[in-house]
């Protein structure tokens, strides 16, 4: 599994840099086109905008992945004397993501993908299915599963292990 995990850390990384290299050339260019050339390029507007979409998704779930994702952590600061409690909030909140992920983002966002591909809908300069830059979405939340999987299951392994509870009472 972690070799998995080190790959899917690489392969994210990787292709999130490169979108916003891409995003960050299209807005250069079309600030350039507008204010120097004096005719705005449409197309560079609307890739820049695919291109955020993709880079808030991706970038999401490698950052869930590397755990530096936004969180509040009131909770688990009054747990800090106990880490095998600190180890059931994780666990729970662990349940609560997979659960928000697999359910909105994996299958509510594949199903839209499938709706508006269904429907043929295409962007107005690109011409590009929307449904393929909707895909962002059950991706983004496939690679967010495999990370709170991972997760879940360090949780679990934590729990099992005597040697948590020895550590807990040496506290």
């Amino acid at each position: 599994m972690n070799k998995i995990i080190r790959l899917l850390n690489k392969v994210l990384s990787t292709f999130c840099v490169s979108l916003c290299s891409v995003l960050v050339a299209c807005v250069v260019w079309q600030v350039f086109s507008r204010y120097v050339l004096s005719s705005p390029s449409t197309y560079t507007d609307e890739i820049a905008r695919f291109l955020f979409i993709w880079v808030g998704l991706m970038g999401a779930a490698y950052t869930l992945g590397q755990k530096k994702h936004l969180a509040i952590d009131l909770l688990a600061q009054k747990l800090e004397n106990s880490p095998s409690k600190e180890n059931v909030l994780r666990l729970i909140i662990n349940l609560v993501s997979l659960f928000f992920v697999t359910v909105i983002m994996t299958y509510g966002g594949g199903k839209l993908v499938m709706q508006v591909l269904s429907t043929g809908q295409v962007s107005p300069a690109l011409g590009v299915e929307m449904g393929w830059i909707y895909s962002a979405i059950p991706l983004s939340g496939i690679f967010m599963l495999i990370y709170l999987f991972q997760d879940f299951i360090q949780c679990l392994n934590t729990l099992k292990s005597p040697a948590s509870h020895s550590s807990e009472e040496q506290i």
